[in-house]
């Protein structure tokens, strides 16, 4: 399965997970919207039964004190207390639900109050408005009132009532503790839901991300390692990885990089031996016939030395320093070429004993000195291409050296992992345009035929010091001397105190 689609199933479990707790949580919060308007509603019915009740008593209240001081107070009271009431049971008759048993309640209750006001209440005010001077009206209410309040109807009627109410807010209370309850429990269930599910996509989704992290950091590690065996010259090892997926695409890549670079490595092995083996043998073959030139030479400048013009004499010596400078380029070459083939031997090299050595070889200048700085360093290094460093540049300040007295200066700076060399004459000094050039192999700054020079010295040095990923830089303007400076890399054990000075 490709990657692309393990993470979009691993996604699409978790927006799954994410989406059923959601809508779990909508369920639940409608059941407690439900429950909340039921216990709103029956809280309003409580509100209204208890108006409703409190609105009788004042109507009972209101017709008797009419009746026994026939004070307009007690029946205004009455009259607010009878209108409010009909809209009570207007309002209670919309929020009881038709059908069900407060609703026959409620209609019992409505048809008591109606007959107490139609029965009781409305005759007894009409006798009362009745009431005249005459002894025979006054009778005729008295008559009325002991028929209406001593044979106790109306109690009855109020007794049902009371009970009927009392029945209807009894149910109502237990529908509203009823509702209470469930949206108590619906919380409950809410947060738990809530709690359990977005713990289960919690868990789910890192267990998703550490089993997507672990197969692809898997892969991707051996991938790693792969291209680091690749990268320290290992081009023969190959990674398995099975399927159809971007990481075995990359994989498959990488074995076919590894390939094809182990082809071309071994591809240019062969040709580099090629190329070693035909220098040697063209070097070889060039050196008999040179070698026999100079001999040639030698042979008439010993037999014929009296016998040849001046001119002739100058053409012999002009072929024996051509003859030197080819062997020299022939010899610079193979160095060149030699340049990290050679299995690195380090051992302990005291500098100072080494700059020693090379002015003993090098073609020297009369009236020019070299000066060594206290405090070399012995280093545990390779000897021989530090030596072909020192050589070239020490040789090339005395070489190109235009005054009859001066100092070719060596000395070092010492930096947390390497050293830093520094060779410095007081000679002709190069111009900016040609601190580059310089160091390329072939390069010179005068013409060959003037100068006994291969053009190769330079062009060895940083070969060398690119193989140690070291660097070397020029410092120096046309007239006020030279300032070579390369690193090197830094295995000090201790530091010698001499000062040397050869001349």
């Amino acid at each position: 399965m490709r990657i692309s689609h393990i993470t979009f199933l691993s996604f699409s479990v978790i927006l799954l997970l994410f989406l059923t707790t959601t809508y779990i949580n909508y369920k639940q919060s409608e059941l407690i919207n439900t429950n909340s308007e039921e216990f709103a509603r029956s809280s309003t019915i409580i509100r209204h039964s208890n108006r409703f009740q409190r609105n009788f008593l004042n109507m009972v209240s209101g017709l008797r004190g009419y009746l026994l001081t026939n004070e307009p107070f007690f029946i205004q009271t009455y009259d607010s207390a009878i209108i409010e009431n009909e809209d009570i049971l207007h309002d209670l008759g919309e929020l009881v639900r038709p059908g069900s048993d407060q609703r026959i309640l409620l209609d019992e209750i409505h048809g008591l109050h109606k007959y107490w006001v139609t029965e009781f209440a409305m005759p007894l005010l009409e006798a009362k408005r009745s009431v005249g001077l005459s002894d025979s009206s006054k009778f005729a209410f008295n008559a009325l009132y002991r028929q209406k309040v001593v044979d106790g109807l109306e109690k009855d009627i109020q007794r049902s009532l009371q009970q009927k109410f009392s029945q209807f807010s009894n149910v109502e209370y237990g529908f509203r503790d009823s509702r209470k309850v469930q949206i108590e429990e619906s919380v409950r269930s809410t947060s738990n839901i809530s709690f359990y599910l977005t713990g289960i996509s919690i868990i789910v989704g890192i267990a998703i991300a550490m089993f997507i992290s672990k197969y692809i950091s898997t892969r991707i590690l051996r991938m790693v390692k792969m291209a680091n065996s690749i990268a320290a010259g290992n081009y023969e090892v190959t990674t398995q990885e099975g399927g159809n997926n971007e990481l075995n695409q990359l994989a498959h890549a990488l074995n076919e990089m590894a390939r094809i670079l182990n082809a071309n490595i071994s591809l240019l092995r062969r040709q580099r031996d090629e190329l070693d083996q035909f220098a040697h043998i063209a070097s070889h073959d060039i050196k008999t016939p040179l070698r026999g030139i100079d001999n040639v030479v030698t042979w008439i400048e010993e037999d014929h030395s009296i016998d040849l013009p001046d001119r002739v004499k100058e053409y012999l010596l002009l072929i024996k320093g051509r003859i030197k400078r080819a062997e020299s380029l022939l010899k610079g070459i193979l160095d060149y070429a030699r340049i990290g083939k050679e299995r690195p031997t380090k051992e302990l090299v005291d500098t100072a004993e080494l700059l020693g050595e090379i002015y003993e070889y090098v073609p020297k200048r009369q009236g020019i000195d070299l000066r060594v700085q206290p405090r070399m360093p012995i280093i545990l290094t390779e000897r021989v291409p530090l030596l072909q460093v020192f050589t070239n540049l020490i040789s090339n300040a005395f070489k190109h050296h235009d005054k009859p007295v001066g100092m070719v200066k060596v000395y070092c700076k010492t930096y947390e992992d390497h050293y830093k060399f520094f060779v410095e004459d007081d000679g002709p000094g190069i111009d900016q345009n040609y601190h580059e050039k310089i160091f390329h192999i072939f390069q010179t700054l005068q013409e060959k035929d003037s100068f006994e020079s291969t053009g190769i010295g330079l062009a060895i040095i940083k070969k060398i010091l690119d193989e140690r990923e070291m660097k070397i830089e020029l410092t120096s303007e046309s007239g006020n001397g030279s300032i070579f400076s390369f690193t090197w890399p830094k295995y000090e054990l201790h530091a010698k105190s001499n000062q040397y000075t050869f001349n």
